[in-house]
């Protein structure tokens, strides 16, 4: 079955010719009502462990939303939740670690969310994004760098029109109670957030 859907796809989108290159012009994307597209959003965290390497996580089932106004940037409005129990690192033994109660404390914890609060333009196709960051029960002020990918769709590969970001910060993790072998595993903690949204309506 998996086999013949494949084989459909690659017909429709043989059918429907190639797939126009994405706009990178941000003030050129329409206006609107955005939600992230969960299937492709990557949310990962990087930080250094031992002092001899970078550890790199990742979280899955991300929800958001986006209000747009390319004509007034300052105007818009981010939201990225998800769900602490889908941490994953690769290695179960430490992703059930990183879950109890001395990191992330998962089953007490559901959720780490980002809102933001003020949006400035840096540069074009570039905005610094103020916000308040959401984790372990503490909210700390956070700001994201935020870069505009393109625009794409609707066509035989991507079914609504959808915009994307990649957004940087760097976080403190003393500063939200996650403490443990401070020291030995870096207290920085970079925060990578890739993220489609798709649009939703004005």
């Amino acid at each position: 079955m998996k086999t013949l859907q494949a084989l459909a796809l690659g017909a429709a989108v043989l059918s429907a010719g190639p797939v126009a290159a994405a706009p990178t012009d941000p003030a050129a994307v329409q206006p609107g009502t955005y939600a992230i597209e969960p299937r492709h959003a990557r949310v990962l965290f990087a930080v250094e462990h031992f002092g001899v390497s970078t550890w790199y996580g990742d979280f899955t089932h991300v929800s958001g939303t986006l209000k747009l106004d390319p004509k007034d940037p300052s105007a818009s409005r981010v939201e990225v939740s998800l769900p602490t129990d889908s941490l994953s690192t690769t290695n179960a033994e430490l992703d059930a670690t990183l879950k109890g109660p001395d990191w992330f404390a998962a089953a007490q914890f559901p959720t780490v969310s980002f809102r933001s609060t003020k949006v400035t333009v840096t540069g074009p196709g570039h905005a610094s994004i103020e916000g308040e960051l959401t984790l372990k029960g503490v909210t700390r002020a956070l700001v994201l760098e935020a870069t505009f990918k393109g625009a794409a769709g609707p066509n035989a590969v991507i079914p609504a029109y959808t915009i994307g970001f990649d957004l940087r910060g760097h976080l403190k993790r003393s500063a939200f109670g996650v403490s443990r072998y401070l020291g030995t595993v870096g207290d920085d903690v970079e925060l990578i957030i890739s993220a489609p949204f798709e649009r939703k309506g004005d």
